[in-house]
Order: C-alpha cells, then structure tokens, then sequence
C-alpha cells in the first residue's frame, strides 16, 4: 500500500500541477494576437476605463469560436475552480500581461454584474462566453 499511495501522489502531483500550468504554456498568445491584447490593454490603462466588451473586441476575443473562447477562460480562471471569482477579476488584465494594472474595486463589480447572470458571485464558463459572444 506504501509504494501505491506513492504512486498516487506522484500522479495527484504531476496532474495537478500539469492542469494548473498547462493553459499558461498554451497561453493567451496561442489565440489571440499579442499586437491585439496590447491595444486592448492599452485602451484601458487609466483607472476606471475598462470596459469589458470593448476589451474583448480590441484583443479579438469576439470573433472567436466558442470553444476558444472556453479556453481563454480556462486560462483566466487562475485556480481552476471552473469560475473566475471577484478576487480573481481584480486580476484580469494582468492575466493578459504581467505589467498590466489591476482593476479598481468599481470596475471589478461592474464586470461581474454584468457577466453573473446567476447572481452567484462569480462567472461561469458559460456566462463568460455568453458575455463575450453577444
């Protein structure tokens, strides 16, 4: 039992850990163009100017197939829960680029009124993509 416990947690360790740093390596730049997220980013720079259908046009997040779209959300949700919660949203153009700002408390609420149509508190893949998409 001691060496299969092992073994188990080598394989819970290794999936783990694939599963959290796979999307990065398959990364945001894999779908979308990096010359568009930097004009996405850079149209909101200043605090409280984000907006986040106008992102999603400027870095081309609406033109893409759905299943893109589910992918780029994998990608933003940070601890793969299945749902970027608020204090994840706080980081969402920085997930795009490292340098970017975080997002102001009111930009963070806005976004996910807009996007929580369930009113959970968070966004789902599926009301992330029907944000993203219409």
């Amino acid at each position: 039992p001691g060496a299969l416990h092992g073994h188990h947690s080598a394989l819970f360790f290794c999936s783990f850990t694939c599963r959290r740093t796979a999307p990065r390596i398959m990364s945001l730049t894999s779908i979308l163009s990096a010359d568009a997220i930097d004009c996405a980013l850079k149209d909101c720079q200043a605090p409280d100017s984000f907006s986040p259908k106008k992102f999603f046009q400027l870095c081309g997040m609406t033109k893409k197939s759905p299943q893109d779209v589910k992918n780029i959300f994998n990608i933003l949700d940070n601890d793969a829960s299945g749902f970027i919660e608020e204090d994840e949203l706080k980081f969402f153009l920085q997930r795009f680029s490292g340098g970017a700002r975080v997002l102001t408390d009111k930009e963070t609420k806005a976004f996910l009124a807009a996007a929580d149509d369930d009113s959970d508190g968070k966004i789902g893949a599926e009301e992330f993509q029907a944000m993203v998409l219409s």
